[in-house]
């Protein structure tokens, strides 16, 4: 008996919790207008393969690939004051408006994501004294200069620089958090929360999607482990049930041997919570349509992109392409219709890099 009645007792923790925390999911439904989720699947021989949705309520967004060399000399891109790096390692992203990284990998096989999130306040800038970089930058800054998530986190720790935000095209704010994982399985989340940089960092952070804060997230994804997926899942496309949903997926799926079974077991996870194309409603302005997904295998470090407006998946393998120093920056659109299929790395045309975003 005695058995039954810390379960409960723990049950009722929980939910008072979750209750707490579905309050603050329905507080943020009205200006959430933005969705994503990433995921980190472990294959059945030890390697680690990222997938995400970008899920973006402007059909009409610019998403393009670039290569990126290393040994760029980078900044900020937000003035004086500015972070300045050279980038150690080379990469190749997806940007979003032309003004951000919001997607990539870097040829040491080190992961990013950049997901929205409605609760960010990365603090002043003025009152923390320290040097800035856009939002657009902040996840390219990762895969310049990090080969392990253990060395981003070890650098973050310090919470060095100050995030610079502002509005997209869309006018809509660029708040956002950062997932970085590695090939070791290693995995961080980065969130700035009233202005302080919260760092979750392990294995097990294989999940994320966009509100509430991470560590609310978890407690609603505990609850819902506890009634048992089998039973019952969440089944709404706001962003804490599809946190729900992608974990019970991700770890009920099969640790498949075969490349092929695992690139697929991760392609149709991420299929599984997309949101259809075009789907909208005026009372909830939090659903956003998937535009676009990605998977990328970390040992091998081939890039898979799948648009929706696109019959074809396309890939990049990146140690086939010239990551050298002094090496072109290379580009190619992914937002118009295309036939594309397979390997598109001849696809890529010489272009100046991007200006990351900043305010006006």
């Amino acid at each position: 008996m005695r058995k039954f009645s810390i379960l409960n007792d723990i049950k009722k923790n929980i939910s008072c919790l979750v209750l707490s925390s579905l309050t603050v999911v329905v507080n943020l439904a009205a200006i959430s207008a933005e969705a994503c989720t990433r995921i980190l699947y472990e294959t059945g021989v030890g390697t680690y393969i990222t997938g995400r949705s970008m899920d973006w309520s402007d059909t009409a967004a610019a998403m393009d690939f670039w290569i990126f060399p290393r040994g760029m000399q980078r900044n900020g891109g937000v003035g004086k004051g500015s972070i300045t790096w050279d980038s150690k390692y080379g990469s190749v992203i997806i940007s979003i408006y032309d003004a951000a990284t919001s997607d990539g990998i870097n040829e040491a096989g080190l992961v990013g994501n950049l997901l929205y999130l409605a609760e960010t306040n990365y603090g002043d800038a003025a009152t923390r004294g320290k040097p800035t970089i856009s939002v657009g930058a902040w996840l390219q800054y990762f895969l310049d200069n990090y080969a392990t998530v253990a060395e981003a986190v070890q650098v973050m720790k310090a919470d060095p620089i100050t995030v610079i935000s502002t509005n997209l095209p869309n006018g809509k704010p660029a708040d956002a958090h950062i997932a970085i994982s590695d090939p070791t399985g290693d995995s961080a989340i980065f969130e700035y929360i009233d202005g302080d940089l919260r760092i979750h960092h392990g294995k097990e952070y294989t999940v994320m999607t966009n509100s509430p804060v991470y560590g609310q997230q978890l407690a609603l994804n505990t609850y819902w482990s506890l009634i048992g997926g089998n039973n019952f899942l969440p089944g709404t496309i706001s962003a804490a049930d599809r946190f729900v949903r992608a974990s019970y997926a991700l770890k009920s799926s099969p640790k498949f041997k075969e490349r092929r079974d695992a690139i697929a077991s991760v392609f149709s996870q991420i299929r599984a919570i997309s949101v259809p194309l075009g789907m909208s409603n005026p009372s909830k302005p939090n659903i956003a349509s998937t535009l676009w997904r990605s998977v990328i295998e970390q040992d091998t470090k081939r890039y898979y992109f799948e648009s929706v407006i696109n019959p074809s998946i396309v890939w990049v393998d990146l140690d086939k392409l010239d990551l050298n120093s002094g090496a072109k920056v290379m580009t190619m659109k992914l937002d118009i219709p295309e036939n594309l299929r397979g390997d598109v790395a001849s696809a890529f045309k010489s272009s100046a890099p991007f200006k990351f975003i900043a305010p006006n």
